[in-house]
């Protein structure tokens, strides 16, 4: 009773320290908007020079947004805003997106991720094997080689987990096995049992010579970790960075996260997937009822990707030179590996013009014959997805969509809501999670190739955030996917129109609203 008492007076300081490390956070950003109101406001007679300096600057800052090749979409969430606020917008758009500290910071990383290229190869057999096997396979992984480097694999065993709960013991398990090194990379880690457990092993394994790297995103955890706490974890002898160090300033940087959630272990066996380091993830508390999360466990010579994936990030965030070769799996960790169908591990960057882990849906979606299963935490589509999911229904296809019934995030959860009434109206089916929050995130074409990942059907997830996933052909787990989903359906409750359609008029008018902004949440 004692430890409990304890536990939860040690749980409410962490949030008060938590929820002041928030406030002051917004209050410098405030501040940074109230400074550049006051030296426009704060002009006096020269005000009507500065409101037409500011106002030829937002028209020019238009027609910059309107030429750049980005999602149209996007183009307009920023437009709309600036031609309604000409005075403030274009300055605040320059402020957030002229900052140069961006351009050093995309070019360090795009280093990275090239200096890795001659580690990853192709095997022409494979490509000449998976073409015999299925032409609309094969283009597929093509694609994924071509743009995103991610070549395919065979000799490489996949274990699907339908629950964050279900990876819990193999990861620990595993992790205990360690020899080598271990390399993990995650959006959020959160104090509690979950990571506690991690890192007793992680302690252990640093004494007995085992090689420990950790990266985290530093926004991700601004809530949930203590600052400086890469510091807290070098004293322990884990090798530790956060990414993209959240400052508040005024920047587009920030919106670029490393959302991947990453573990390699030896080189032969790697885990990804939805879940992060926390309790929610596997159900040791349920702040939105029970949670969904999905993943998979890769043994053989596919986790060679996920090696290659972390560490360049890792290049970027330690600013070191690195030798991919000593991590490579090694020949006799790899003996008693057998087939399991063809799996391509892939790596999103938002950084360059290729939406990779859309495209990569909108590949499945187009050369879907029979049916299309989505599962996702939120639904905040572009016109182009929206396209692609309304006409294969019309063309008689089976379109089913998961999304939770208990929301994490309530303006995104409202905007997931306003996005299902043109799909609902083409014929996709839209199921709600009724136990909870599902934050897997996947798609399974015509029962026989899937992808299990980190990527969201979002714009954050499909154009801001550092991604990655799982495609899978011809695997076992293909199948566990698909029974995953029946199974999962049979605990949803289906949509229907009526119910998106008949809600108030002011109600109507804030989704509108939230839709137009949605590129910019």
């Amino acid at each position: 009773m004692a430890a409990q008492k304890q536990e939860k007076t040690q749980k409410k300081k962490k949030d008060r320290l938590f929820l002041s490390k928030v406030i002051i956070v917004g209050l410098l950003l405030l501040l940074q908007i109230a400074f550049l109101l006051f030296l426009i406001l704060g002009l006096g007679e020269y005000y009507v020079y500065a409101e037409t300096f500011c106002t030829i600057v937002s028209l020019i800052v238009v027609i910059y947004i309107i030429n750049r090749p980005d999602n149209p979409a996007y183009k307009l969430a920023w437009v709309v805003p600036i031609l309604l606020f000409p005075i403030f917008g274009g300055i605040f758009y320059l402020a957030i997106a002229g900052n140069r500290s961006s351009q050093s910071f995309v070019r360090k990383i795009e280093q990275s991720i090239k200096k890795s290229y001659p580690y990853l190869k192709q095997k022409p057999e494979l490509v000449e094997k998976l073409e015999q096997e299925s032409r609309h396979a094969a283009i597929q992984s093509n694609y994924i080689w071509a743009y995103g480097k991610g070549p395919v694999f065979q000799n490489t065993e996949v274990t699907y987990h339908p629950e964050g709960e279900a990876a819990f013991p193999p990861l620990l398990e595993e992790l205990k096995k360690a020899k080598h090194f271990i390399f993990m990379e995650y959006f959020i880690i959160k104090e509690g049992y979950f990571w506690d457990c991690v890192l007793e092993i992680l302690e252990e394994k640093v004494k007995e010579g085992v090689e420990v790297r950790l990266i985290f995103d530093d926004l991700g955890c601004v809530t949930t970790l203590p600052s400086n706490y890469e510091k807290q974890l070098r004293a322990k002898g884990i090798q530790c960075y956060s990414f993209n160090r959240f400052f508040p300033i005024l920047t587009l940087r920030l919106n670029n996260r490393d959302h991947r959630k990453i573990t390699v272990i030896d080189g032969h066996t790697g885990f990804t997937g939805g879940w992060n380091l926390a309790d929610e993830y596997i159900n040791r508390i349920s702040p939105f009822g029970h949670w969904k999360d999905t993943g998979v466990m890769l043994k053989g010579e596919g986790v060679w990707s996920l090696t290659v994936m972390f560490l360049q990030i890792w290049s970027y965030v330690s600013g070191q030179e690195e030798d991919f070769s000593p991590y490579a799996p090694k020949p006799e960790d790899l003996a008693e590996i057998k087939d399991d169908g063809f799996i391509q591990p892939f790596s999103d960057s938002p950084l360059d013009q290729e939406i990779l882990g859309e495209n990569i849906y909108l590949n499945m979606i187009h050369q879907a014959k029979k049916s299309i299963y989505i599962i996702t935490p939120y639904l905040i589509l572009d016109n182009e997805m929206t396209t692609a999911l309304t006409l294969a229904a019309k063309n008689g296809l089976d379109v089913r969509i998961i999304i939770p019934g208990i929301p994490d995030k309530r303006v995104v959860y409202t905007l997931t809501q306003a996005n299902c009434g043109p799909l609902l109206e083409s014929g996709v089916r839209i199921f709600q999670y009724s136990p909870g929050f599902t934050h897997a995130k996947g798609l399974l074409a015509d029962e026989e190739i899937a992808v299990v990942g980190t990527v969201n059907f979002d714009y954050r997830s499909l154009y801001l955030h550092f991604e990655c996933g799982v495609w899978l052909y011809q695997c076992k787990a293909v199948k566990q996917v698909q029974t995953d989903f029946e199974d999962t359906l049979k605990l949803c409750r289906e949509m229907t129109l009526e119910e998106v359609q008949n809600i108030p008029h002011p109600k109507k008018l804030w989704r509108a609203l939230l839709k137009m902004l949605a590129p910019l949440m």
